[in-house]
């Protein structure tokens, strides 16, 4: 796609840091558009920074509403090393991003991943349904430059098959009802509309564009051009053409090679210039909801179409003025010059950023200061590498109240030292950096009993620190997958779908606690074991007293925490008897997270419990 001008998708699964090398003959195998998903598999700060377009992905043509799930015996070495998760654990996509329960909601990420990548364009993947049309104004006016309208005849072919048959719309209805309300409400010249599924000629194309898209998106036809048959087996590691497994010995029937996908786009493109040239059209923007350039009577009089009105699809855009413009011409305003990190910490950072010299910043900071650190974050890992800098080399201390999404995706060498309370989405995305939030000095009253950061702290998170001394919302390390997080209370769904890393809780915890969570491991402070049975979801997980190895590990965490917040939890606890504090803590661990590290400790009787747990993924070491 590289070669031809156009953008691959990485999809949800991350993309390896390997293919953003350019070959030596020029060709580079970088996705220029990455996929942000409800699991955030594989999302960090480095794989936002290598890309051209960042793609919220709501929903997907052929299985609308659904989430999905890789079966464990999928996800190899590889697999689990770009998703940061255990070789051999299935990994769970929830339906919704748990971050998004509203259009101001969606906003905010908009917002963040404009941050984390100001060059790229952000884009938002929606699927064709009755009333889409309604839902794509609201994510125009939540300033996304891009917006994907899905059919149902594309998709993934490991969706179930009630889904293939039975799900999803056409994408011909999602577009058309999508241009027409876009247009009508004057917003249509401040996105670009892209439509998929099932798309194969020229013909498509161009019907595409007359039905109001400026972007075409192809996906089965050219798998098919490498040799995919559809045998429907992507699910089952069993795909006889080598192109849907992991398994070497099928990998070794793929014959495909670009040149076949270069050769088809060719001449889908070609015949797309022919219908242009019947038309008398010279530019593809020109194309753009010409709905009158369609020849529809055979269609509307065939017998299967007896008692259907396609009249609103195929009615043209209704113009609220003669100037409104009916395909992109202005890019959407994101606010970004007027952000923190624009005016205040880019500035101070720069001779950092050119020299790699620590810098101490002391700021003050408002809830209108929205995603704090992650602009720099981007600038961080763009001069110096995934590696970013080494710890402490960017200080920021903020004092007040912070808004959404501080040190959302923040790197490596960057810690943010708060003073104060936080909104919702601290350290979304942490890709190394540390975070802190404690109380100011003279607060008159307990940290423990009060919540000092919002809703959904540390999704997706893959690497970092991150100490709160104060209870946390709902959600808290949603989908963690390599963080260590130290808290004093979690509300709801607390380490729902966690995949890796540590998560403390030196409080009580919420109901439906890690729901879904297959990796990792979380050690609650629970004197009370009867009531943390209650609240915790047992389906994955099982409830362990503490080894020595884990208590050490404990022991060390905490002991992090007061050294960070000055916390009146932690220096009770660590006052304590080592062993009275480690009887009230109980270690709640993955099912299957704990069979791997026992195969992998069976496979080399040598190597203690402790190693194979650092090897599966990396503690405080």
């Amino acid at each position: 796609m590289n070669r031809v001008g156009g953008k691959s998708n990485t999809g949800e699964g991350g993309e390896s840091p390997e293919r953003f090398k350019t070959q030596p003959n020029g060709d580079s195998k970088r996705s220029a558009i990455k996929q942000v998903a409800s699991g955030r598999f594989g999302v960090t700060a480095w794989y936002l920074t290598n890309a051209d377009e960042l793609q919220i992905k709501i929903s997907q043509g052929a299985k609308p509403g659904e989430g999905g799930e890789l079966p464990g015996n999928k996800v190899d070495e590889h697999i689990a090393r770009i998703r940061y998760s255990t070789p051999g654990v299935g990994l769970i996509s929830p339906p919704p991003h748990h971050d998004i329960y509203s259009i101001e909601d969606l906003a905010q990420l908009i917002y963040d991943l404009k941050n984390a990548n100001p060059s790229a364009r952000v884009s938002v993947k929606l699927v064709s349904e009755v009333g889409v049309g309604t839902v794509a104004a609201g994510v125009a006016k939540a300033h996304a430059d891009h917006i994907l309208i899905a059919g149902d005849a594309g998709g993934t072919g490991a969706s179930p098959l009630t889904s293939i048959k039975h799900a999803g719309l056409p994408w011909e209805l999602g577009i058309a009802e999508t241009h027409q309300t876009l247009v009508m409400n004057d917003l249509r010249s401040r996105v670009v509309l892209q439509t998929d599924g099932g798309m194969k000629t020229g013909r498509d194309v161009v019907i595409g564009a007359l039905l109001g898209a400026e972007e075409i998106g192809f996906s089965t036809a050219p798998l098919i051009a490498l040799g995919c048959i559809m045998m429907r087996k992507c699910h089952l590691n069993t795909c006889p053409v080598g192109i849907a497994t992991q398994d070497p010995v099928l990998r070794q029937n793929f014959e495909g090679l670009p040149e076949h996908v270069v050769n088809y786009l060719f001449m889908v493109a070609e015949e797309a210039r022919g219908y242009m040239a019947q038309l008398g059209i010279r530019t593809f923007n020109e194309l753009v909801g010409r709905v009158d350039l369609l020849d529809t009577q055979a269609a509307v009089d065939h017998w299967k179409a007896d008692g259907i009105d396609l009249a609103p699809v195929l009615m043209p855009a209704l113009k609220p003025s003669t100037d409104t413009g009916v395909f992109c011409q202005i890019e959407q305003d994101h606010g970004l010059e007027v952000s923190l990190d624009a005016t205040q910490l880019l500035p101070l950072c720069n001779n950092t950023l050119q020299t790699g010299e620590a810098v101490q910043i002391e700021l003050p900071v408002a809830n209108t200061n929205r995603t704090v650190g992650t602009t720099l974050s981007h600038e961080v890992v763009k001069a110096w590498g995934e590696q970013g800098l080494p710890d402490d080399t960017i200080v920021i201390r903020l004092d007040g109240s912070a808004g959404q999404s501080l040190g959302a995706w923040l790197a490596n060498g960057v810690t943010i030292d708060l003073k104060g309370d936080a909104n919702d989405y601290v350290g979304k995305g942490l890709s190394g950096g540390r975070i802190v939030v404690s109380p100011p000095e003279g607060t008159g009253f307990s940290a423990e009993e009060n919540i000092i950061v919002g809703n959904v702290c540390l999704y997706g998170a893959t690497s970092g620190k991150a100490f709160f001394r104060g209870k946390a919302a709902e959600r808290f390390c949603i989908r963690n997958s390599g963080a260590i997080a130290v808290v004093e209370g979690v509300g709801d769904h607390g380490c729902e779908y966690m995949t890796g890393g540590r998560v403390v809780v030196l409080g009580a915890v919420g109901r439906n606690f890690a729901a879904g969570m297959s990796g990792g491991i979380a050690y609650v402070w629970a004197p009370d074991r009867d009531q943390l049975e209650d609240n915790c979801n047992l389906d994955m997980v099982g409830l362990e007293s503490l080894s020595d190895l884990d208590f050490y590990e404990l022991e060390e965490v905490i002991q992090l925490h007061h050294d960070y917040t000055e916390s009146d939890v932690a220096a009770r606890l660590l006052s304590q008897g080592r062993e009275e504090m480690k009887q009230q803590f109980v270690k709640v661990m993955p099912i299957d997270y704990k069979r791997i590290l026992e195969q992998i400790q069976n496979a080399s009787p040598s190597v203690s419990a402790g190693s194979a747990q650092s090897a599966v993924r990396p503690g405080l070491s």
